[in-house]
Formats: C-alpha cells, structure tokens, sequence
C-alpha cells in the first residue's frame, strides 16, 4: 500500500499505516539526486518511491533514459512514463533495467547505504548500497557536466569484506577495471575508475562475494 505525499508531508506516523511514500512531485531525475539524499537521511529507500517518468518534464530538461532509471533504481522503482510512446529501444532497455533491478532489489530497500560522493558538493553524485549479509553491493554513479575532458576520480567502495573476493558485474562498457574479480581490499582503497563523460552520464556496477 502506498501513500501519495512529498514535500516533507511523510513522517513516521503515516508510516505505521503505509509501505511506501511518494516522495515528490518532481520526479525529474536530476533534482531527484539531491531529493532522494535528503530524503534518505530520515527513511529507508523501501519506502522511497521513485519513478521512471518521461523527459522533459519539470526543468524542461532531457536526461537518458538509463540516467533516469538509475536514478530511480537507488529507491523502490517505478515506471510512470508513457509506454505507448515509447520506441522500441526504450522498451529494450527498459526490460533490461528492471531485470537488473530485480537482482539488486532487496540490496537496495533492505541494505546499508553509503554515500560516496554528493550531488551538492561536485558534478559527481556516488551511491553505495551494501547487503545485510554482505554478499552482494551495488554503486550507482552519475555524472551531470563534463569539463575541460576531467575524468572523475576513483572511487572506493566502503563496508566491504578486506579479503573477500568480488565479482564484478557491469551493465555497461562505463567501468574501466578490466579484471573480473578484485578483493576486497583493493575495491575499498584504490577503488575503480569510471569513464563518465559529457552531460547527464551514469552507471552501475554491482559485486557479488564468493562463498
């Protein structure tokens, strides 16, 4: 059951009687990034609702469709959006998105959250969310304007098991490691590089721990 709100009307209260809250009426994804931090410092991403809504919309700005579907990836995600409009790319990427949500899903609503990099302190936004058994992170990264050709710097993972061993899954060609697994150790303390260029460009990449 969900609880049409936002604009601070969510408390703990509505809580008791709801398992989800909207959490604004702007669901343009680039305002999301600092809403949804906002808003994740007093309720879990379990509660969050956040939608995939076509572009543009509130700006009148355009963003990816995969830049908006990660954005609202990092809470419980939803499609608002005008599927019959869609071309059939859109819907190709749709599937594969919600699909790799799926996998990531209870990491997200029910693990810890760390927050790497902030929207409101570089062109950089950086997420992390780490399972409750620690088997399993997912970071979410998303850049909104390149200059000058700067590369984003690495970036550590936190809360992770030093000598454990991770598999690296990558949706895309966005993660620049090149081995397909990497201790623990390494993740926390030289990170990974990420190719993140132009305007409104994103990723995510998840890691599986070995038995």
């Amino acid at each position: 059951m969900a609880r049409m709100g936002g604009g601070g009307r969510a408390d703990l209260e509505i809580l008791r009687r709801v398992d989800q809250v909207w959490t604004s009426d702007n669901t343009e994804a680039f305002d999301r990034l600092r809403i949804q931090k906002g808003f994740s410092l007093a309720y879990t991403p379990k509660v969050m609702m956040a939608w995939v809504t076509d572009a543009p919309n509130m700006n009148g700005r355009s963003t990816p469709l995969k830049y908006r579907f990660l954005v609202s990836m990092m809470g419980s995600v939803g499609i608002g959006g005008d599927l019959n409009k869609w071309p059939d790319t859109d819907m190709e990427l749709a599937r594969k998105m919600v699909a790799e949500y799926k996998s990531i899903r209870a990491t997200v609503q029910q693990g810890n959250l760390y927050r790497l990099h902030s929207p409101r302190e570089s062109d950089l936004t950086a997420v992390e969310y780490v399972a409750r058994d620690g088997k399993q992170a997912v970071l979410f990264a998303f850049r909104h304007s390149q200059q000058l050709r700067r590369p984003v710097p690495s970036i550590c993972f936190k809360a992770l098991e030093e000598n454990g061993v991770y598999r690296l899954h990558k949706i895309d060609d966005q993660v620049l490691e090149r081995a397909e697994t990497l201790s623990g150790s390494t993740l926390m303390n030289r990170g990974v590089e990420l190719r993140l260029t132009g305007d409104f460009d994103s990723t995510m990449l998840v890691l599986e721990r070995g038995n």
